[in-house]
């Protein structure tokens, strides 16, 4: 006789739902990566670029961003501007996570020689905690264009979402900023000081037309230019970073929630570059702050965040959590890197193992802050390291 304690074993119903979900969830990936396939068949060109200039524009920039989903440090924002007098792409040209770090960081001083003008700038986490991660974005991005000698009149922006665009409407008072994938912006309060660069407001800063494209970064040379020239300079920050505030694993996981991360963030608390607004484990608002908690890095402390921070895919979740792809869903732990560098879209690509030796700008504007010493860093499990960058292959 069956004890009364033992779990009952499934139905031949519950079984067949099994089923029909793991065929399902494959078929789903198995779609995304023909999707990826096709559209990284062939490389990105200055098709949809050109077009807007003949429309009149002068300059025409290509716009993308790296960070948005990070749980520490900057969010990077690069721009690569064109003109009609600019040729094809170098050979190479991908988006930046179609790419090996190597190949990326080899293609950095072709793409700013190739370029008539073009730019990285970053919003650091304490900013990102004022403002909230959209006027975090837009604030990157105009001081990146005000470094140009020019300025575009012109915006190519990745996605279907206009961040880069000042809000209509304006309010007195500016509260908390909205969550990670909220797209309904809360207006920055009149006259703060994270709207101006250098004593100039961002509305008069940033080009006055922007056009969106779903996939820019796969299709148009310039946004894909951006994403390398963003993905090098953030990469090179976080493997600094890491050796400021050892412990975190930055120098693998660049600020994203890899496992070895949140395992981290359970044991030593937050660094004074984490994004304390976004309620990460460990973070009660205090810096530094050790806590003793069971299960690190548990695929429930993953989804748990996933949770906290916005709408994720099922799959992508699950396994993320799992540490085998990136927040892509593209990004394995156990997958090939071709010769030129180009992650194959039939298997899944090594993680990236982080960009060393990068030259960083001393005057960037991303915080800097010490965590107490005494706090022994935690020992990594995983040598593998991490590429996580918020894509959805389906609009």
């Amino acid at each position: 006789m069956t004890p009364a304690s033992a779990p009952r074993p499934p139905t031949k119903k519950a079984l067949a739902q099994q089923a029909a979900a793991q065929r399902a969830k494959a078929r789903k990936a198995a779609a995304k990566k023909a999707l990826l396939k096709k559209l990284s068949a062939q490389p990105p060109t200055l098709r949809e670029e050109r077009k807007l200039l003949r429309e009149g524009h002068r300059f025409v920039a290509g716009i993308d961003e790296v960070g948005r989903g990070s749980l520490a440090g900057p969010v990077t924002v690069g721009i690569v501007v064109v003109d009609l007098e600019t040729p094809s792409a170098p050979t190479g040209v991908r988006d930046s996570k179609l790419l090996a770090p190597a190949a990326r960081e080899k293609l950095v001083p072709k793409l700013r020689r190739w370029a008539p003008m073009s730019a990285v700038g970053h919003a650091a986490a304490d900013e990102i905690d004022e403002i909230g991660i959209i006027a975090g974005l837009r604030l990157a991005a105009a001081r990146a264009f005000a470094t140009l000698e020019v300025k575009p009149d012109c915006a190519l922006l990745d996605g279907s979402h206009d961040w880069l665009s000042m809000p209509v409407e304006a309010v007195e008072e500016a509260p908390q900023g909205p969550a990670l994938f909220d797209f309904e912006e809360t207006p920055v309060a009149v006259g703060h000081p994270l709207t101006f660069v250098d004593g100039v407001p961002i509305v008069s800063i940033v080009p006055a037309r922007v056009v969106t494209q779903v996939k820019a970064d796969l299709r148009c040379a310039a946004v894909a230019a951006a994403s390398v020239l963003a993905k090098v300079e953030r990469d090179g920050l976080m493997v600094e970073f890491a050796d400021e505030f050892p412990g975190y694993g930055w120098e693998l996981n660049k600020g994203y929630s890899a496992p070895d991360h949140l395992a981290a963030l359970r044991r030593l608390g937050p660094s004074r570059l984490h994004r304390l607004s976004w309620n990460i484990p460990g973070s009660d608002g205090v810096y530094g702050e050790t806590l003793d908690l069971d299960g690190l890095g548990s695929q429930e402390d993953a989804v748990e965040l996933a949770d906290a921070l916005g709408p994720v895919p099922d799959e992508v979740t699950e396994d993320v959590a799992n540490g085998l792809v990136d927040a892509e869903g593209l990004v394995g732990a156990d997958g090939l890197v071709g010769a030129d560098g180009l992650v194959d879209a039939q298997i899944e690509d090594a993680g990236d193992a982080g960009v060393a030796g990068v030259v960083v700008d001393a005057g960037s504007p991303v915080a800097a802050g010490g965590r107490p010493a005494e706090l022994a860093p935690p020992k990594h499990s995983r040598a593998v390291g991490y590429d996580h960058e918020e894509l959805t292959l389906f609009p």
